[in-house]
């Protein structure tokens, strides 16, 4: 049996039960292993077992009251994944899903990708199985308070900064911030993604989104591929997805879907500023269903992803593994020049295999998702400084993180005829992370 075997049967024994976090931590492994066997340095250190196990895990219940006067009570957790280059830092998702098997492989692909920005961050993730979807302001707010009563004994700037994810915008950092500063009795930069008026970073709530576009850019450019006039299916509807799409129709692509959980619309025609608007009110203010824009501007809507709909470009940016074997093949038959990834883990193993096969240019989440977390570091440094960066300035320092992520991903996943994307994003974070912990003893 071969090193690599041995690792993923004791992290499989060692994690039952936990098949996203096995999925994200087997990838990292199968990238990561070939690397190190030509690297003795890390012989003799268990470095891998090391990363693989977070550092610490808490699990808390989270009683709150409802509109009605119902006692509820959700199940809230904080995984501090790895500080070995600075304070833990990752999002925060409420959704139904959410379990600590996914909430561990999104903490252990936070390692990598805030190492990747260059900024000194470590890697966490937080939620709960709370679900604010149907829930009054009020209800929201109860939740949120008594959700961080418990995190906040947890948190602070120099320890773990969490921020937004799925189910968590600025309404929710709003109602967890105000209870950690009621709590503490102090105004500090414990929490990313705040408005822009009490701390918040400029651009912060395009940063995702932007990041992905800039990301993709260079990996188009590496080929000589101009984005201009790409056809772009994007799942999702929500904030990477929007201003993904804002910044490819400023580019001069065309995006022609979007989705949420209800299904996808097609519109041929592309997405074009005006349409897009009516997104954003639909899914930020109203919290429709994108049915409703098929509706509006007499377009096709189907149920499932969109990856069977022909384009150049797919941007898979709703959730984890929701890009198939059999959707990728069906990108590949449409002649679908490159794939990067919106969201966290959204491809499964055997799409990103069939990408690899193909030659396809696939961009990991890892890497061409870091825009949000790169943005928060930097809305890190902001509050530490006691100011605020112009969007401008904020914008160009998201455009130099992106590149020079790209950069790492090309100067060790480069082969003879292929840049392997998923090789280069977890070899470049793996060795700051592995070195870090190295420098800094077996603690």
């Amino acid at each position: 049996m071969s090193y690599l075997e041995e690792l993923i049967n004791y992290l499989k024994n060692k994690n039952p039960n936990e098949p996203e976090f096995v999925q994200a931590a087997e990838e990292f492994l199968e990238a990561v292993v070939p690397f190190i066997s030509n690297h003795k340095k890390y012989d003799g250190t268990n470095i891998l077992h090391r990363i693989i196990e977070p550092e610490r895990i808490v699990m808390f219940r989270v009683p709150w009251l409802d509109d009605k006067g119902n006692q509820c009570v959700n199940r809230g957790y904080r995984v501090e994944y790895n500080s070995a280059i600075g304070p833990y830092k990752g999002g925060l998702r409420f959704h139904p899903s959410v379990n600590l098997s996914i909430l561990k492989f999104l903490g252990f692909e936070q390692i990598f990708k805030n190492a990747l920005t260059g900024l000194p961050m470590g890697g966490g993730k937080g939620g709960s199985d709370f679900d604010p979807k149907g829930k009054s302001d009020n209800e929201v707010m109860k939740f949120c308070q008594s959700f961080m009563l418990e995190l906040s004994r947890h948190i602070g700037p120099n320890t773990d900064v969490p921020a937004g994810d799925i189910g968590v915008g600025g309404r929710e950092i709003g109602y967890m911030f105000g209870q950690y500063k009621r709590i503490k009795n102090e105004f500090t930069g414990v929490l990313t993604g705040k408005g822009a008026n009490w701390g918040g970073s400029l651009i912060r709530p395009e940063a995702t989104g932007y990041g992905l576009i800039y990301f993709l850019v260079e990996m188009l450019s590496a080929q000589d591929i101009d984005i201009r006039n790409k056809s772009v299916a994007i799942s999702g509807s929500g904030n990477v997805a929007q201003y993904a799409c804002k910044k490819l129709i400023e580019l001069g692509a065309k995006v022609i879907t979007l989705s949420d959980s209800s299904g996808h619309i097609y519109d041929p025609n592309g997405i074009d500023s005006k349409k897009l608007e009516y997104v954003f009110e639909l899914k930020g203010v109203r919290r429709g269903r994108i049915s409703e824009y098929a509706d509006k501007f007499d377009c096709s809507f189907s149920k499932g992803t969109p990856w069977g709909v022909p384009c150049d470009i797919a941007l898979p940016c709703a959730t984890q593994n929701e890009l198939t074997h059999s959707d990728a093949q069906k990108l590949i038959q449409n002649n679908c020049l490159a794939v990067a990834e919106g969201a966290n883990m959204p491809s499964t193993a055997g799409a990103i295999n069939e990408f690899q096969k193909n030659k396809i240019l696939f961009a990991p989440g890892k890497a061409s998702n870091a825009g949000g977390v790169a943005v928060s570091g930097l809305e890190m440094s902001q509050n530490s400084l006691r100011m605020n960066w112009p969007s401008e300035e904020v914008d160009n320092k998201l455009k130099e993180i992106m590149k020079n992520i790209h950069s790492i991903c090309v100067k060790y996943g480069s082969q003879k005829d292929y840049i392997d994307y998923v090789k280069g994003a977890n070899i470049g974070g793996f060795i700051k992370i592995a070195d870090s912990m190295l420098d800094q003893g077996l603690v």
